[in-house]
């Protein structure tokens, strides 16, 4: 253990990962003015934080809603196979039969303990400093144990929301993805990064057989590319109206290309005098020929 408490460490394994969804990223509309086109509908798992993306879109397909579908951390893609969403940010690890899979962050795993716990006065514990505690195992906890640490509680929580009330109330302690743990931030409880504790990693997923022009954009997002360089709907929209600019625009020659051009033209025309005037002749001189042949 080490000294100096932290009550809110940063992830050092995901620096980049996105704040928290807000409402504001809910775009989708119902009623008369819900829009006519195409909607990008995106499934996140619980603690998942995709507002950084979904601002990009906004940015790039302001005409293409985006609308975020929570689904629980136990769907496992369920809601993907289902045709509900087009694509989703899920935790990791998940049966991947017909699914396309992106890993994007991996994120430290923390222990939650009341405020008032003795671990709660060290900034990081190793999963032997668990020996001791009542260790809560929720049955929707995708964190990948060999071995789980501690003590086993008698039965096993439902939920990791469950597991978090029993903490609450001195029952045990549980271990949590970082993000999961500010998801069920309480002022009676803290947490701390645990070293030895399987991480849990986020993936973008979506469907191999239904990929389309806006998954594509959305992968290109997260893989951090530029609008120029996507292979999705706006790169796609930026060639066509670069082809079209090319083939419509006029042509400027420079100088050197008119007077070639104007010696090419002069050229050509002299070659076609001299032909017609070969054939001239050549006529003359047959009817000659004919005349003196009858005298």
């Amino acid at each position: 253990m080490h000294n100096d408490p932290q009550d809110d460490p940063q992830d050092a394994t995901s620096p980049a990962a996105p704040q928290q969804p807000d409402e504001a990223s809910q775009d989708e509309q119902t009623g008369p003015d819900a829009p006519a086109g195409p909607v990008f509908r995106l499934a996140f798992a619980p603690g998942v934080t995709p507002a950084k993306w979904v601002g990009v879109w906004r940015d790039r397909l302001p005409d293409v809603p985006l609308t975020l579908v929570p689904v629980d951390v136990t769907d496992r893609g369920a809601t993907l196979r289902s045709g509900e969403v087009d694509a989703g940010l899920l935790r990791l690890p998940l049966e991947q039969d017909g699914l396309s899979v992106i890993p994007l962050y991996t994120e430290i795993p923390v222990v939650v303990v009341p405020v008032d716990h003795a671990i709660a006065a060290f900034d990081e514990v190793s999963v032997l400093d668990l020996a001791d505690e009542v260790f809560l195992h929720p049955q929707d906890d995708l964190l990948e144990w060999d071995t789980t640490p501690g003590k086993p509680a008698l039965e096993r929580p439902e939920t990791t929301a469950g597991a978090i009330e029993l903490v609450a109330a001195g029952i045990g302690v549980v271990v949590v993805p970082q993000s999961v743990a500010r998801l069920h931030h309480r002022k009676d409880l803290t947490y701390r990064p645990v070293t030895g504790a399987p991480s849990s990693r986020i993936g973008f997923v979506w469907v191999e057989e239904n990929m389309t022009d806006l998954v594509e954009e959305f992968i290109g997002i997260v893989r951090g590319r530029t609008a120029n360089s996507s292979r999705g709907r706006v790169a796609a929209a930026k060639q066509a109206e670069e082809t079209s600019a090319k083939t419509s625009a006029p042509k400027v020659r420079t100088k050197a290309q008119e007077k070639a051009a104007a010696a090419r033209q002069a050229a050509d025309r002299k070659a076609a005098g001299a032909r017609k005037a070969a054939a001239r002749g050549g006529k003359l001189t047959g009817k000659r020929l004919g005349k003196r042949g009858n005298r």
